[in-house]
């Protein structure tokens, strides 16, 4: 973030006197000598720019009645259920987007010096660590848990962990290799090289993840960025999966759908996706119910980050 300069000094008046002196807008107006539209603009400058942060406790979320449920029924350690927009009766963009600020702001008081934090993919992920405060970790590491492969809008797996570790200050660990390679004996030959080995080696040390479960659907992620087909996905929700973590499938309780392509990818294992000490699921936007459970199910989360209307969902289609 950059500093102010002179040129930005309204800017920067208007957000003290509103932020930290509590004058309302009409007030700053007549203290600046300038229209109320002025104000609101400035303010709103301010925060684009990130000079002005708005906090919202997370205590607030925990303590919500389908939080508290949500824990009780799936053994969930914590869990944050964010209001839907009212004006966003589907659930899409801007319901994802409060659940994805909402995750932002909790992550970094979920790690601790020396923590070694795994990183997923995918635009629910990338729109999180486009959020994160600055608020750095001492001594934390953030990997990178599966392979590059492109992504539209630009979210692909390095730059989800490269954003996330500028935010929180740790040293970047990306995996320098392709997701998914033309045949198994190259992805063999590929993972035995000593950089590669020591980058897999780093993201199998991973004590806390931050991950998403994607849909098994046409629009998939792992169907548009060309990991499986849209044929071929729909002969794996045939075989039962609904849920595709780090470009893996689940079925409903977790456990592996194989496809033909793991054998030829490089990245985090489900079973390496286990057991965690934290592992952050941020489950926002249509559809994202039935994976969010079965990734729940399958022992791949510890905290959840939700919306009001995908927690309802879990617990109307519990157990």
């Amino acid at each position: 973030m950059r500093m102010a300069s002179r040129d930005d000094a309204l800017f920067v008046e208007a957000a003290w006197l509103y932020y930290h002196d509590g004058l309302n807008q009409t007030e700053i107006a007549e203290r600046m000598r300038i229209s109320r539209a002025s104000v609101v603009n400035y303010l709103n400058e301010a925060r684009t720019r990130g000079w002005v942060r708005v906090h919202l406790d997370s205590d607030v979320f925990r303590g919500h009645r389908l939080a508290a449920e949500l824990c009780a029924l799936f053994g969930l350690t914590d869990a944050l259920v964010v209001p839907d927009d009212p004006l966003d009766p589907e659930g899409a963009a801007a319901s994802v987007a409060r659940v994805t600020r909402t995750a932002a702001d909790w992550l970094p008081r979920l790690l601790e010096p020396g923590d070694r934090l795994g990183v997923s993919w995918g635009a629910t992920i990338y729109q999180m660590a486009q959020q994160v405060p600055n608020a750095p970790v001492p001594d934390l590491r953030v990997i990178q848990l599966l392979g590059s492969r492109p992504a539209a809008l630009g979210f692909a797996a390095e730059a989800c962990t490269a954003m996330l570790a500028q935010r929180l200050g740790g040293e970047c660990i990306n995996l320098h290799v392709p997701l998914v390679l033309s045949n198994k004996a190259l992805r063999d030959a590929l993972c035995d090289e000593p950089v590669v080995r020591e980058q897999l080696e780093a993201l199998a040390s991973c004590n806390k993840t931050v991950l998403a479960c994607g849909t098994c659907d046409a629009d998939a992620h792992v169907v548009r960025s060309g990991i499986v087909t849209s044929d071929s996905i729909s002969d794996y929700r045939a075989k039962g999966a609904v849920g595709v973590i780090c470009g893996r499938l689940i079925d409903v309780k977790g456990q592996p759908v194989v496809a033909e392509v793991e054998d030829r990818m490089i990245g985090v294992t489900l079973d390496q996706m286990r057991g965690k000490d934290m592992a952050l699921l941020v489950a926002a936007g249509p559809g994202r119910a039935a994976p969010a459970k079965a990734a729940i199910k399958g022992g791949f989360v510890t905290h959840l980050v939700t919306s009001k209307r995908i927690a309802e969902d879990l617990l109307e289609t519990a157990p």
